[in-house]
């Protein structure tokens, strides 16, 4: 991405609280990041807020400011890994012109509705832009994670947005399975998405990564319904019964973190997609967070070095685009438990807060187009150096 970067350029801001007191959070976060003008503000909150209280007290602190965000299953905040806080990202008027916008009743929107909405946004973000729109924008997607409509909003979008990079989050409730929610214009939603198209005056780069290695396991989808995600059937047998038999560990063992550490993966062309299962149903058929029909084939995954794997990609995007003044990463709550598992939790921390790392764990990441499963995906934004 070729930008201009002049020295009075403002950077990123970021803030972030653990007080469960609504009113202190948001003062709090409102006292970090108020001290430039802001084009937009983006959170990421902890499912424990009291929702109203949290909306209120927002909207009285940052009266005037666009402010979006969405539900965790837990936070990455300036200190890393963090549970139980609210932390954001400030986005100053001088180096970006920000547009945002709420999807609601995703099961009806629309081809139409999808591109009458980017042509606006787009024409909205020309007036205001800091850079040339074609190479120097990027768009960001925070969607209801139990609302099964990210593959088809995730087309829709995509299909519209043409060179613009398209990458994001999916809302989540700290493993309840309830309710998920995205923020905007002073109260939380569900069955809703935001699209934020970001242009700014710095170099960014999109990417997303996984670190999950093929098996030679492979586990045959018999019987399923794609529509909910849910499984019935796996080798012909009922798919709970059949997952554990592979892994050879009793049925009643099966958990989250059992998933996290045993991932199933679909190979789509020459690369390997991660298929995280989200529960067991009474059934004894399984729930995914992301897509799946019958016919599919799904191989039995093993873990590399996350660790490492993020060492180099943060090395690498350094060398690309400078030292980053942000990384807006986006990480599968699967990483979080097999990085707890293995008790790398630290040290995972330690890295994110090293490389500026802010964003929230999620059910399911978007890049492109795709909804993905046990990645971090994200875009880093360079400029430190202003």
């Amino acid at each position: 991405m070729l930008a201009l970067k002049p020295k009075q350029y403002d950077g990123i801001k970021t803030a972030c609280s653990v007080n469960q007191d609504p009113e202190i959070a948001a003062q709090e976060l409102y006292q970090a990041l108020s001290d430039v003008e802001l084009s937009q503000v983006v959170f990421f909150c902890s499912n424990d807020f009291d929702f109203d209280a949290l909306a209120k007290a927002l909207g009285g602190c940052f009266s005037g400011i666009d402010l979006v965000g969405c539900t965790t299953a837990g936070e990455i905040s300036p200190f890393g890994y963090c549970s139980g806080s609210i932390t954001a990202i400030g986005f100053p008027a001088s180096s970006f012109a920000v547009q945002s916008a709420l999807m609601s009743d995703l099961s009806r929107f629309s081809f139409s509705d999808a591109q009458g909405l980017i042509h606006q946004m787009l024409d909205s973000c020309r007036e205001r832009q800091v850079a040339p729109i074609k190479g120097n924008t990027f768009a960001l997607t925070l969607l209801d994670g139990l609302s099964v409509e990210e593959e088809r909003l995730l087309r829709l979008l995509n299909a519209h947005l043409g060179s613009i990079p398209l990458l994001g989050g999916s809302a989540a409730d700290d493993m309840c399975h309830s309710k998920t929610h995205v923020y905007y214009e002073g109260r939380f939603h569900t069955n809703a998405a935001i699209l934020l198209l970001v242009n700014t005056a710095f170099d960014f780069e999109a990417f997303s990564i996984h670190h999950l290695l093929p098996t030679e396991d492979k586990l045959v989808v018999t019987d399923a319904d794609p529509l909910e995600r849910r499984v019935f059937e796996i080798n012909a047998e009922p798919a709970a019964l059949e997952y554990a038999r592979v892994l050879d560990i009793p049925l009643e063992t099966l958990s989250p973190q059992v998933f996290a550490l045993n991932p199933l993966s679909v190979k789509i062309g020459e690369r390997y997609y991660p298929r995280a299962i989200q529960k067991v149903n009474p059934d004894n058929s399984l729930s995914f967070y992301c897509a799946v029909d019958t016919g599919i084939v799904l191989t039995r995954s093993r873990s590399a070095d996350m660790l490492a794997q993020l060492d180099g990609l943060f090395e690498d995007i350094s060398q690309r685009i400078g030292t980053p003044q942000l990384i807006l990463g986006y990480d599968c709550i699967f990483r979080r438990l097999e990085l707890d598992h293995l008790d790398l939790m630290a040290s995972a921390s330690a890295m994110f807060a090293r490389h500026k790392v802010i964003g929230f764990n999620t059910y399911g990441e978007q890049f492109n187009g795709m909804h993905l499963n046990q990645t971090f995906t994200g875009v880093a934004l360079g400029g430190a150096d202003y």
